[in-house]
């Protein structure tokens, strides 16, 4: 008799389901995977690779840490809250729900695909930024940028869900994570270095957002002068920055768990036509 699987195991099937999903969407690995690059060729390329006088970092110093927070959010944040309103339109989820694996397995393997395509993401773009822009990355640092890493994508993973479960229907999903992130992105050091000049309230109003501590918390592990005046490892965990995402994603995680929905929402077309690549029920399922 076929012993039956385990939990865990249940789990890494889904993420590599998940995973195989996405490989077979090539604009999706575009957008998450090569677009953050094309931003680090075209930053190097038009300023140059010189130090940054304000910042005492080189260009791609600065861009390739931020770009790699930029790509793991778009793998979380943006793909996760998109994919998940569209299965959610399709009946997807609905079929999922009505099968023997436990829904939260499901949300499970598609939270840790996210989270896999993240981590690939941030190692592309920090790999490229060393092999041919000269990029450092600091032993003595390097735990605090796991951790960083894991919180803020834990983070941003919760407000993918949060946004998946209050998004009216999949076609509007695009529109609302890309009009909440990228008008960020801007005032969060991501796209543009701190400015002295800059208008003191942009600062406030990403000071209450988690994209901007996870970006500096992020930044701040590979620049070697803060790295320099923090000999101990325990010294460049940065708390407050750590916390702030901490509290944005259970609070994310709340409400997601409150106001998700496995069925399409009343008033949608339940029979939406699906795509050429339309998802079946997984066969752990």
């Amino acid at each position: 008799m076929r012993a039956r699987p385990t939990l865990g195991r249940l789990v890494w099937q889904q993420i590599r389901y998940q995973n195989t999903i996405f490989w077979r969407t090539p604009a999706s690995a575009f957008f998450t995977l090569v677009f953050p690059l094309l931003f680090l060729f075209v930053f190097t390329l038009v300023f140059g690779n010189d130090d940054i006088p304000e910042l005492g970092v080189t260009t791609a110093q600065f861009y390739a840490p931020s770009l790699a927070v930029f790509g793991a959010v778009s793998a979380t944040y943006t793909n996760l809250a998109i994919t998940t309103a569209i299965s959610r339109d399709e009946g997807i989820l609905k079929r999922i729900r009505g099968t023997p694996l436990p829904p939260w397995v499901y949300i499970a393997g598609r939270i840790g695909s996210a989270t896999y395509l993240a981590a690939v993401a941030a190692t592309i773009m920090l790999g490229v930024g060393v092999a041919f822009y000269g990029v450092r990355i600091f032993a003595v640092s390097f735990p605090s940028v796991v951790v960083t890493f894991l919180v803020g994508v834990g983070c941003f993973a919760a407000l993918g869900m949060l946004v998946a479960a209050i998004a009216p229907n999949g076609d509007s999903t695009p529109a609302i994570a890309n009009a909440t992130l990228l008008p960020l992105a801007f005032i969060s050091d991501v796209f543009i270095p701190p400015n002295a000049n800059a208008p003191s309230w942009l600062s406030v109003i990403a000071d209450i957002f988690p994209l901007k501590h996870f970006v500096v918390a992020f930044q701040d592990a590979f620049n070697p002068g803060v790295v320099a005046a923090k000999p101990s490892w325990l010294d460049h965990f940065q708390w407050d920055h750590l916390g702030v995402m901490a509290l944005w994603g259970v609070a994310a995680m709340v409400l997601a768990i409150r106001y998700f929905k496995w069925e399409p929402r009343s008033g949608e077309r339940t029979g939406r036509r699906r795509r050429r690549r339309r998802e079946p029920v997984s066969e752990s399922a």
